[in-house]
């Protein structure tokens, strides 16, 4: 899987805004994330948060503590940016450098590797994050997308709560 471009991941992020994210919607996006990676054998970690509450985690079988850790890395991006840690990561390499070399974060605390996605909700802008971690950063980043893109089409179905 190829990373997607800098605009491509813009327009992600433009069309994944929800309505609303209640503890209800954590759950759903949850286990919507559980749902996919236990389809597909990945041996991922999750995590989700709204400010600084944890409202939802789960770590599948073959994930580690590194996984734990990957996902603070990640999150901490998607706080400091209010974009996908994808995102920060491509707009970087688009300006010919990396974001190791050029943001004067400490790695140790900063990743911009995909898997962290922000949650923004019309009207309030970033509010939270849903990170992966445990595929390929680009793949960590498409099962995020698909499930947003699942909660957000469910709002429309009544299935929202």
């Amino acid at each position: 899987m190829s990373t997607p471009e800098v605009a491509e991941l813009e327009a992600q992020e433009a069309r994944l805004v929800l309505p609303r994210f209640t503890y209800e919607d954590a759950w759903t996006l949850g286990t919507l994330l559980v749902g996919l990676a236990r389809e597909r054998r990945a041996p991922v970690a999750i995590d989700i948060r709204r400010g600084a509450q944890q409202l939802f985690h789960c770590a599948l079988p073959g994930s580690s503590a590194d996984n734990d850790a990957w996902i603070g890395r990640k999150r901490r991006v998607v706080e400091r940016y209010g974009a996908s840690s994808l995102l920060v990561g491509a707009r970087f390499r688009a300006k010919g450098t990396t974001f190791e070399a050029s943001s004067r974060l400490d790695p140790d605390r900063y990743a911009a590797h995909g898997g962290s996605f922000p949650v923004a909700v019309e009207g309030a802008g970033v509010i939270g994050s849903v990170t992966v971690s445990g595929l390929p950063q680009a793949e960590d980043h498409a099962m995020v997308v698909e499930a947003l893109e699942r909660l957000l089409s469910s709002y429309g179905s009544g299935d929202g709560g």
